[in-house]
């Protein structure tokens, strides 16, 4: 990808490359074949349908097509005068003809009358057709592909010639092209990936998550036809958001009967290509192929998305898997956001408890403690109607409070009742005025005892009573237009306020016990407080994982691909040094492309070092020692380097679980960062100790420089991958993010202490 903008010399490495695959010349011989520089070898179905059309101007048929081996399938790339072999895909061992080029690897000529002639890879043959050619395309002993010709003439000798060499020529260009195309799906994948992890995971709420989710894949696969479906944590609300007209439109209904209860039972990946011959009905209108993905938290569905397309096979293999990988991450994070949005919503209810606590106590109107708490009921949950009914001397309830956005629609309704009575004696309201038991309907279609007021119908309603002891002094009721508009967490909301509301009312006597209650709210606010920068703090950790982990997957899929061309490059350019003359005006040249091609392997080495951190092998052992080994090998660098080293290790240090080998490559890394540091010289201090921590036991070892230090803008950044300060200096960015990976796979965490030409301390914690 990008061929056309990389520098000459890098070109020059790619040409090198791919001469080097193929076993010929990087001077270009065969101009029937894409030439690797241009723009056509990152678009491997346009590239693959050229070589077959010159396959096919050298020698004349009827029909042809050429297939690139897919595992044990063989996907048809191209075609010429055959539609119907368009994208199809071939299974290598169900067919006897394409099994028998799998085996032996050379050419197959079928004529007509064959016994295999009904059963060529795609029939039938129109009847002029005389005979068919399978030819392999063969790397070493391995079937990369198969090109298929047919006419109405038997192949001359030559002609037959003439293909074999063909095949033999295209197979090296075949295979680069294939190589490049799997290298740019794979770069296509991270970069969605990498978009995911930057804008989604960012995302404060739902909401947020699912528009900026539906940013992403619109783009990615050119559709808006996205539809996201989430279940409530108690199973009976379906959340469904969708685009319509480019805004997130998010409608709650219930999941009992709906359509998509049956596919988050069977919780199961589905690519339609077409949903009309396959019976499906698609959730938009005219949509022919659909992916349905689950989204899995700790093994049970939590919801499912769903993209489709208006035309018919839009969605291929590859975008299967990678809709499995984005919903995998986005099932974490709505989960995350999920709890998040409930502890909120419990944040408020203790929020609005407290105001109304702070704001009648001590009052003696009835009416005034009504008043002010509908009106912060509706300000804090932005209900559309909130109503305080409180029962007088006679045992009839009047509202004496009422607040929302329909408030006003409500009381002129009531105007024409002169006692403004609100309670309708065969209702809700008349039920829980009855009986002191709560009422919570998501859908008032469903509900006998609902009945609407005139001028204003409600689709959802709560109503609570307020009790003191078996005494109903009351009622609180809230409604609202929508659908499933509360929660069960909502009722709870309502039955304390209604609790505290019925205190206030029954007695100013109170007054202490809810100056004792107003104390332990102040507690919980502050706990839930703490638990929710608890949640951003394991929020931010999951970011960063993931940062790591789409790095890491990166990291190692483009190390895999650029060492065996790097470790070709360098030998060659080895062994021509050896032959050329000492004068040679080509020696410095060489010389440079080994000594590139050098650190380039160095920089492949740190990538796959960084992606896979070897073999864990943990045992318990003693820090003290893997700290001792480490200073032995680096106490030389530390002397040349004019640092004085002071070591401090804790004789009574317990034993820990832990990777020698990765410990010691984390106690290496912070030692190289800190003389880094100290280009002057300085000072160096490394110690070990106990310590506690959060109600548990650590171990800890601190690195302590005397350095530059670090600016307070980049501590923030100092753990990512290929983040580095030392610009041209030298570093790629991957010490100290290995560092991080190492020590929180062991169960531990690293901190920080640094500040601007006074130096930076390094700790590393470690669970006893």
């Amino acid at each position: 990808m990008g061929a056309d903008k990389q520098t000459v010399n890098a070109q020059r490495v790619w040409k090198l490359t791919a001469s080097l695959l193929s076993g010929h010349s990087a001077v270009p011989n065969q101009p029937f074949l894409p030439d690797l520089q241009s723009g056509l070898a990152s678009d491997l179905p346009l590239a693959i349908e050229k070589v077959l059309n010159t396959i096919v101007q050298t020698v004349p048929c009827q029909g042809a097509w050429l297939a690139i081996r897919r595992g044990e399938s063989l996907d048809i790339q191209a075609e010429w005068n055959d539609s119907k072999a368009k994208n199809l895909s071939l299974l290598i061992d169900t067919n006897p003809i394409l099994r028998r080029v799998n085996r032996s690897l050379t050419e197959l000529i079928i004529p007509r009358g064959h016994p295999n002639w009904e059963t060529l890879p795609v029939g039938p043959m129109k009847p002029a057709t005389k005979v068919w050619v399978g030819l392999p395309l063969v790397i070493g002993q391995r079937l990369i592909g198969v090109i298929a010709l047919w006419r109405q003439s038997e192949f001359s000798r030559n002609e037959l010639g003439q293909l074999r060499d063909l095949a033999s020529r295209v197979s090296p260009s075949v295979e680069v092209l294939v190589t490049f195309s799997e290298m740019a799906a794979h770069l296509r994948r991270l970069g969605l990936l990498n978009d995911f992890v930057l804008t989604v995971s960012s995302a404060q709420s739902l909401d947020q998550v699912a528009r900026r989710m539906f940013g992403l894949l619109a783009r990615a696969f050119n559709t808006e036809l996205i539809a996201l479906f989430l279940r409530s944590s108690d199973g009976r609300v379906l959340r469904d958001y969708r685009m319509l007209e480019g805004k997130l439109n998010v409608l709650n209904v219930s999941l009992a009967g709906h359509s998509i209860q049956p596919v988050l039972k069977e919780a199961r990946v589905r690519r339609v290509m077409d949903a009309v011959k396959d019976g499906l009905v698609p959730v938009f209108k005219g949509a022919r192929s659909v992916l349905i993905v689950p989204l899995k938290y700790r093994g049970q569905a939590i919801g499912v998305l769903i993209i489709e397309n208006l035309h018919a096979e839009a969605f291929s293999q590859y975008d299967e898997h990678l809709m499995v990988v984005i919903t995998s991450h986005m099932a974490g994070l709505i989960e995350y956001t999920r709890l998040r949005e409930e502890a909120e919503g419990r944040a408020r209810s203790l929020g609005l408890i407290h105001e109304v606590v702070q704001q009648v106590i001590g009052l003696n109107d009835k009416k005034e403690v009504a008043h002010i708490t509908a009106e912060l009921v509706a300000q804090y949950f932005k209900y559309e109607l909130a109503a305080i009914l409180l029962v007088d001397d006679t045992g009839t309830f009047f509202i004496q409070g009422i607040g929302g956005t329909q408030a006003a629609t409500v009381q002129m309704a009531l105007a024409e009742h002169q006692n403004n009575e609100f309670i309708i004696p065969d209702g809700v309201t008349g039920y829980v005025s009855r009986t002191g038991e709560s009422v919570l309907t998501n859908d008032t279609n469903q509900e006998k005892l609902y009945k609407p007021i005139k001028g204003w119908e409600a689709h959802s309603e709560i109503c609570v009573a307020l009790k003191d002891g078996e005494n109903i002094l009351g009622i609180i009721d809230v409604e609202s237009r929508e659908q499933n508009a509360f929660s069960h967490n909502d009722l709870i909301a309502m039955e304390s306020l209604a609790g505290i509301l019925a205190s206030v009312i029954s007695s100013a006597n109170q007054y202490q016990k809810l100056q004792e209650t107003i104390r332990q709210l102040r507690a919980i606010e502050i706990e839930l407080n703490s638990r929710m920068e608890a949640q951003r703090s394991a929020e931010n950790r999951l970011i960063q994982a993931a940062k790591l982990a789409a790095v890491g997957e990166m990291a190692a899929g483009i190390a895999h691909e650029l060492n065996n061309p790097l470790t070709t490059v360098t030998g060659f350019s080895e062994l021509v040094l050896e032959e050329l003359p000492a004068d040679s005006a080509h020696r410095d040249d060489l010389e440079m492309v080994l000594r590139e091609a050098r650190r380039a392997s160095d920089v492949v080495h740190r990538l796959l070092d960084f992606s896979r951190q070897g073999e864990r092998i943990r045992t318990r052992a003693d820090l003290n020692e893997v700290v001792n080994d480490v200073i032995a090998l680096t106490r030389h660098l530390i002397q040349t380097n004019g640092v004085n080293l002071t070591l401090e290790l804790s004789d009574s240090l317990p034993w820990v679980s832990i990777d020698r080998n990765q410990m010691k490559q984390v106690l290496l890394n912070l030692i190289h960062n800190a003389l880094q540091a100290m280009p002057k010289g300085g000072e160096l201090f490394v110690n070990t100790a106990s310590a506690v921590r959060a109600e548990r036991d650590w171990v800890i070892m601190a690195v302590k420089d005397s350095g530059i230090g670090i600016l307070p803008i980049n501590q923030d950044r100092i753990f990512e991958p290929f983040f580095t300060t030392k610009g041209d200096s030298g570093g790629t960015g991957l010490g100290l993010s290995v560092t991080y990976g190492i020590v929180t796979d062991h169960g531990g965490s690293i901190d920080i202490s640094s500040e601007p030409d006074k130096g930076s301390t390094f700790t590393v914690w470690l669970p006893i």
